[in-house]
């Protein structure tokens, strides 16, 4: 039996088909076009699948009946474990459940940590609400951890490789949270705490004058002290320093009282110990017209007035410097912040890291606040002043050292029990990458804030925005027109073909 040469192609195509999908199962790998590439794992996962010494089974809970704009993130988070699977050798294995099919299988996600979402859907002209499960549980021999919500457009690779990597490491570094001296407690920063406990154990450290830095401290941080630090306390930091310790240091050099509408300058001798080094934390007030407005109550004769009003001295930041700390941040809101400058060693590598926006300005200290005040562009006359740094290098000992500073002690407190603030994300963000930094990081440190963007078109420039608008209007059309003008090609050729004498 001959075949023709239509049943040849067919066979070939088939068989070409079959051997990709035996090659696709060996072989994985997809083209990522997305801007941050969204959709390629990182060195620091892949590093962390291939020494996996023990199998890590995921259970993805996950409801069928998603409305069509989670099913992407279903279809995202699945496509990620394959991926996670292929990568470690086949020690991640997974499987999806659907906890709406029985109460039996609900309740067993729900005692495993994963709670329901309340999420609106509309159906038939009309609105209703569904309840749906968005989770993952994995666990390693006897110990497991809980990624309770894979939120559309969250840093989804962040959450599953530190989850694997608390699962998987074996021994915790410690990070030390300087105390005595006015400094907040891990009680009252507990968004930090949460996010610091997945790769490190973040512990109190009291320092006397008869003992030394623990050695199992590679990296201190001093958050907002209020009294005095003595010198013998100032001389281990330097010894720490001395042998290749890490600081993080958010300081406040001014404080500010919004009820008595006045600010005044602090003094622990931190900031001494720093000008040592050539780190100026100024003792001025930073004011940016990119801030936030807060509510105030005013009393008018027998009746109290609330309004809102510019706060210049709570700058929203969002100018960062392209820097592994700083990467993905958005906006960090900070209060009564001072500037930094920098004198230092040449020899010392000085990196601002957080800087204010192009109208900015400062004030001295003390400094009584106007809230009547009506400000204007005039106000504003400097711009990109360094209120964050890295500095890195030899401060004098035989250690490479680094060194973080942030010329606001407030920015990652929660405050105590019963008085406690939810922080802006990228508050927390900053710390624990500057932590992460400092501590010969993973690599995750890239991933915290890998996801969708906000970047709303009406904040694009009118260039790109008409650019956008024209290119979705007419690249439809232009494809249909090549395609229309290659099957035309393709026909004519044909026709010429035919109608040669020897064509049979």
């Amino acid at each position: 039996m001959r075949l023709s040469k239509i049943q040849i192609t067919v066979l070939l195509v088939v068989a070409i088909i079959i051997i990709i999908n035996l090659l696709a199962d060996q072989y994985y790998f997809r083209l990522d076009f997305t801007e941050d590439k969204q959709y390629t794992l990182s060195n620091a996962s892949k590093d962390i699948l291939k020494n996996l010494q023990n199998p890590i089974t995921i259970k993805a809970y996950f409801s069928k009946d998603l409305p069509a704009q989670l099913v992407k993130t279903r279809r995202d988070f699945q496509e990620m474990l394959v991926e996670y699977g292929k990568l470690s050798g086949n020690t991640v294995v997974f499987e999806f459940i659907n906890p709406s099919e029985d109460d039996q299988t609900e309740n067993e996600a729900m005692q495993a940590g994963i709670q329901p979402l309340i999420i609106n859907v509309r159906e038939k002209d009309q609105m209703k609400q569904q309840k749906a499960y968005m989770g993952a549980v994995l666990n390693m021999e006897n110990t497991s951890e809980i990624i309770p919500v894979i939120e559309p457009g969250a840093a989804m690779e962040y959450a599953l490789s530190t989850a694997i990597k608390k699962l998987s490491v074996v021994d915790k570094p410690s990070v030390g949270l300087l105390q005595g001296h006015g400094e907040p407690p891990i009680s009252e920063m507990i968004q930090v705490s949460i996010e610091l406990s997945v790769l490190y154990n973040f512990e109190p450290l009291y320092l006397t004058d008869s003992t030394t830095i623990p050695l199992r401290f590679h990296t201190i941080a001093i958050i907002r002290p209020l009294d005095s630090i003595p010198d013998y306390q100032l001389n281990q930091l330097d010894e720490f320093l001395d042998r290749g310790g890490r600081l993080f240091i958010a300081m406040d050099r001014v404080s500010g009282d919004l009820q008595n509408a006045f600010g005044m300058t602090i003094n622990t001798g931190l900031e001494s110990w720093l000008m040592n080094k050539g780190i100026y934390v100024n003792d001025n007030f930073v004011i940016d017209a990119n801030s936030v407005n807060v509510t105030m109550q005013q009393q008018i004769g027998n009746a109290i007035h609330i309004s809102s009003i510019l706060m210049p001295y709570i700058p929203i930041i969002n100018n960062f410097a392209d820097h592994p700390i700083t990467k993905g941040l958005e906006a960090v809101v900070m209060q009564f912040v001072s500037s930094l400058d920098f004198t230092g060693d040449s020899g010392l590598a000085y990196t601002p890291l957080v800087l204010t926006s192009e109208r900015s300005a400062t004030q001295p200290a003390p400094q009584y606040f106007n809230y009547q005040r009506r400000w204007t562009e005039f106000d504003f006359p400097l711009q990109n002043l360094v209120v964050g740094a890295a500095i890195e290098g030899n401060f004098g000992g035989n250690g490479y050292s680094k060194m973080v500073v942030l010329a606001d002690g407030d920015f990652a407190i929660n405050g105590p029990r019963g008085q406690q603030q939810q922080l802006q994300e990228d508050n927390v963000s900053l710390m624990v990458n500057s932590i992460d930094w400092l501590s010969d990081d993973t690599g995750l440190i890239a991933l915290r804030t890998k996801g969708v963007s906000s970047r709303p078109i009406k904040d694009m420039e009118d260039s790109r925005r008409t650019f956008l608008k024209w290119l979705n209007f007419l690249l439809p059309i232009l494809l249909i027109l090549i395609y229309g003008f290659v099957r035309f090609q393709y026909r004519r050729n044909q026709r010429v073909t035919r109608m040669e004498e020897n064509w049979t």
